[in-house]
């Protein structure tokens, strides 16, 4: 069931029509009773003499009021119905008052020195600065944008997210040739002997290795050897092979210049010039990434990586206690206490807000402006009418209470100035 104009109205509209109804019949009051004012005065104005003075005010007030009241009538719609020529401006032209505002607010308003002027003495980052200080309100943007943030990342769509991730990795990653880029950078690895460390670090692993797990090298050898040989014998070249892997990696810590760190030099140096200069190098190297990307555990890897990120975000940013939402309200604070207390930070920030809104304002004026054309356009002409009448109306019948007391006091003038000069 379509609802009334009455129901339609905000609790504020209501008040505005209850007050200009109460104007509205102040004033056709003063017009009545300027006309029995006028009604008296004509006809004892023989007997009484100075009752024509009052008739000439009545007179001229009832003049003035109905003047005013045709006036005012006018603007929303036609006086009594009648279709009288420039009546009923408001909703004949309303579209063009609508034209016209846009156009004065794009000229007067949505201009960039202007803008920038207020802008420029606003102290903008210095009132940002003292109001992020505040903890409740660094607590409230912390809030809202972490809000902001879960609802960005349930609306992501893991599918997509995981097609995007691996179109990228694959442009990348994938597309790009590894080999010249690799064999480079391991080239300036090899003659800086940046990888030493590396060695070091793979002989310490391994030494620690062959510490703790001596029984690995039980049988590795002898289980091999042909029946007849003695157990004694077993055991014996077993330890052996163990005591000469233990004593062979001691002697590669103990050795800069070892000859298997040579070896290792030489290796990697020929490695690096092969990526460079040899087309099978490459060629096994770009086989090697693409199976490791292409691979499926890869791909399963990567979405459960994302799965168990994007779950973590969430719950994060939803605890108001955790560690996240903590360093964001701090990170705000810190913020607000540089911004008011830096004057360069201050300037700088100033600086960007004002380029940025008189960017914005310079190329997009039109189009902001064109919001108050459009919507006066798509509004109903009765009801732009009723919003425009309930926002002056009452003031405007201060208007036709001011019509009958001028047209009051202009008649009585006139005709006292008269009967002064002709009697």
């Amino acid at each position: 069931m379509p609802r009334t104009p009455t129901e339609l109205l905000s609790p504020a509209d209501r008040v505005r029509r209850s007050s200009l109804r109460r104007m509205k019949a102040v004033a056709a009051g003063a017009l009545v009773f300027m006309a029995v004012l006028f009604v008296f005065g004509f006809a004892l104005q023989g007997s009484v003499p100075w009752m024509a003075y009052v008739r000439a005010a009545a007179e001229g007030g009832m003049v003035g009021a109905l003047a005013d009241w045709f006036a005012v009538t006018a603007l929303f719609r036609r006086p009594l119905g009648l279709p009288i020529p420039h009546t009923a401006i408001i909703p004949s032209r309303k579209d063009e008052i609508g034209r016209t505002l846009g156009d004065f607010v794009e000229t007067n308003f949505l201009s960039s020195p202007v803008v920038r002027d207020k802008l420029a003495g606003a102290r903008i980052a210095e009132r940002l600065g003292g109001w992020l200080t505040e903890p409740d309100h660094a607590e409230r943007i912390a809030a809202e944008g972490a809000t902001m943030a879960q609802g960005v990342l349930r609306a992501l769509s893991d599918d997509d997210v995981q097609d995007l991730v691996a179109s990228l990795a694959r442009e990348h990653l994938l597309e790009p040739e590894w080999g010249t880029a690799a064999g480079a950078w391991l080239e300036r690895i090899v003659e800086a002997d940046a990888h030493h460390s590396a060695v070091d670090l793979a002989a310490d692993s391994i030494s620690g290795w062959l510490a703790g797990n001596k029984d690995a090298f039980a049988g590795l050898v002898s289980k091999r050897l042909p029946s007849w040989v003695p157990s004694l014998a077993h055991r014996v070249i077993d330890g052996a092979l163990y005591n000469e892997a233990v004593s062979f990696v001691d002697a590669v810590r103990a050795d800069p210049h070892h000859p298997a760190r040579r070896a290792i030099d030489r290796y990697l140096a020929l490695l690096a010039n092969n990526l460079q200069h040899d087309a099978e190098t490459r060629a096994k190297l770009e086989g090697a990434k693409s199976a490791v990307f292409d691979s499926p555990r890869v791909r399963d890897l990567a979405a459960r990586a994302w799965d168990t990120a994007k779950n973590g975000l969430i719950l994060s940013l939803g605890d108001p206690d955790s560690a996240l939402r903590t360093r964001m309200r701090e990170a705000l604070i810190d913020i607000g206490a540089r911004l008011g207390t830096e004057p360069a930070l201050q300037h700088r920030v100033d600086g960007w807000v004002v380029d940025a809104a008189g960017f914005l304002v310079e190329r997009y004026r039109h189009d902001i402006a064109s919001i108050i054309t459009d919507t006066v356009d798509r509004w109903d002409a009765d009801e732009t009418t009723e919003k425009i009448e309930l926002l002056v109306g009452r003031d405007l019948q201060y208007i036709r209470l001011n019509g009958t007391v001028v047209g009051a006091l202009a008649g009585l003038s006139i005709f006292t100035v008269a009967h002064a000069v002709f009697g």
